[in-house]
């Protein structure tokens, strides 16, 4: 084992004995990370004796359409723009997260749900997106879903905005994030084009070809009814485009939905998407310039009705989140891990661990759209999702959560990580999902440079507390399906 790990394997375990012998200390400082008042109120109202309260005035349709003669929920009330708590799930503008300013101990922090804000103050606009660390530029680059337009009902019920194109933002820190406009745009012109307005543009994401020093988008392209369900490409000479669109096609002849790229450390690229009307998802290999899929392809999680795939690699094994298909509601995200990334794959469980089981249950409201890793900090990543607000979806909120791999198969621990079926074999740690605000100082910024790793507060750092793990089988796959 590279002597990063280990050094991060000495680290977790000196926080292990820490923990144990000042464990007063530690539920009290559990408390104090909880007295936030966000999170004190959704814990209050997930309690099976409080009644979550009723809605005043008119009940979103919506709400209601997902609420025959039933006890209300914490989903129903996610879903109800008129719910009496939905500041807990979306807090207004005077909450947001303004790395500009320096107002006191909360702008050291960040806090998943609250608006975030980029250098010029405005809404951050890149939903359903991913991070793409350029080597040349020694910048980050977020690209997304510009959303910024009015929330409309459209055929078959389902909530949408126009197509605006694909915005992006830069940072060296991944906290403070300039907006370099929108890379690619909707054609408003011609009805017939697939970024017309009128239709679909989802989850884009950039990987960078060494080989042809272009800087390549896939992403959903769909007609409003999303029976088009095809994949686009677009392409540039820089990471700030523009990106020229290339074209779109159904890969392997098949439908593509929610979908996402990997680009493995050899510099082979993968598709992956959800199909088969989101019964099971195909995986496949690029050709060598990224534009296209090759002839190989294989279906994997057959039945399983999974999609938003978000894929990362750690110590030769692949792992992957998905989500349910539930539309914009929240669901359970579900792990799945294996020794290719053609499979076999193994589904594992829900990895989300920290606060109630309703938090567990919704992926802390929200759906995973990337992994990102953290320069510089072994075996660390980030794990990206949106909390959707149908409502309005420009509004809509990231939710950035630390994910740890790491550890030995044999690792003494004395937490059990509740809902995972106990195991006859070695259990290696996945990772861990905090909801609780973390403070971004707290530990060092992930480094533009390798090697290097910058100074100072400004940037995404882990939380302090690293004791609570959820556990996979250290012997990997067994039974995938393909």
């Amino acid at each position: 084992m590279p002597a990063m790990v280990w050094s991060l394997v000495g680290f977790l375990l000196l926080l292990h004995l820490y923990s144990t012998l000042h464990k007063t200390d530690k539920v009290e400082e559990t408390r104090l990370q909880l007295s936030h008042h966000s999170f004190q109120e959704l814990l209050a109202v997930e309690e099976e004796n409080i009644q979550i309260p009723p809605p005043r005035g008119r009940r979103s349709p919506r709400a209601a359409k997902r609420r025959p003669k039933r006890k209300t929920t914490l989903i129903d009330e996610f879903l109800d723009e008129n719910s009496q708590i939905r500041h807990v799930f979306f807090p207004d503008h005077r909450s947001a997260i303004d790395p500009t300013k320096d107002t006191g101990n909360d702008s050291s922090y960040y806090f998943p749900g609250r608006m975030w804000l980029d250098t010029e103050g405005n809404p951050i606009q890149a939903h359903g997106g991913g991070v793409m660390y350029d080597p040349h530029s020694k910048m980050y680059y977020w690209y997304g879903e510009y959303k910024d337009g009015p929330t409309f009902i459209a055929s078959k019920g389902l909530a949408r905005v126009d197509v605006i194109g694909v915005g992006c933002y830069s940072s060296k820190d991944l906290w403070t994030w300039k907006n370099e406009g929108i890379v690619l745009s909707a054609n408003e012109a011609n009805e017939t084009h697939d970024l017309h307005k009128s239709n679909v543009l989802e989850r884009p994401k950039v990987i960078y070809n060494e080989k042809t020093g272009k800087y390549v988008m896939w992403m959903h392209i769909d007609d409003a009814n999303y029976t088009k369900a095809s994949v686009g490409v677009a392409v540039s000479d820089y990471p700030t485009g523009p990106f020229d669109y290339v074209y779109s096609k159904r890969p392997h002849g098949f439908e593509s939905r929610d979908m996402t790229i990997f680009k493995d450390d050899d510099g082979m690229a993968y598709l992956v998407y959800s199909s088969e009307d989101n019964s099971e998802l195909h995986v496949g290999p690029l050709t060598e310039d990224y534009l296209d899929v090759t002839h190989v392809v294989k279906r994997i999680l057959v039945g399983q009705h999974r999609e938003a795939p978000a894929l990362f690699k750690h110590d030769k094994t692949y792992y992957m989140i998905t989500s349910g298909c539930t539309g914009w509601a929240p669901n359970e995200a579900l792990a799945h891990a294996a020794e290719s990334i053609m499979g076999p794959w193994e589904t594992m469980g829900n990895p989300c661990i920290g606060g109630s089981k309703m938090f567990q249950l919704t992926t802390f409201f929200a759906q995973g759209t990337f992994v990102l890793p953290l320069a510089g900090l072994p075996a660390s990543f980030i794990f990206m999702a949106d909390r959707w607000n149908l409502a309005d979806l420009r509004d809509s909120r990231y939710v950035w959560l630390p994910l740890i791999v790491g550890g030995p198969a044999d690792w003494p621990l004395e937490y059990n990580f509740v809902g995972y079926p106990p195991f006859h074999h070695p259990l290696k740690p996945i990772f861990q999902v905090e909801l609780v605000g973390y403070r971004l100082d707290s530990m060092p910024v992930p480094a533009p440079i390798e090697g290097e790793m910058p100074r100072g507060k400004a940037g995404f750092g882990l939380p302090q507390s690293l004791c609570e793990v959820a556990y996979l089988p250290a012997t990997g796959v067994r039974n995938g399906i393909i």
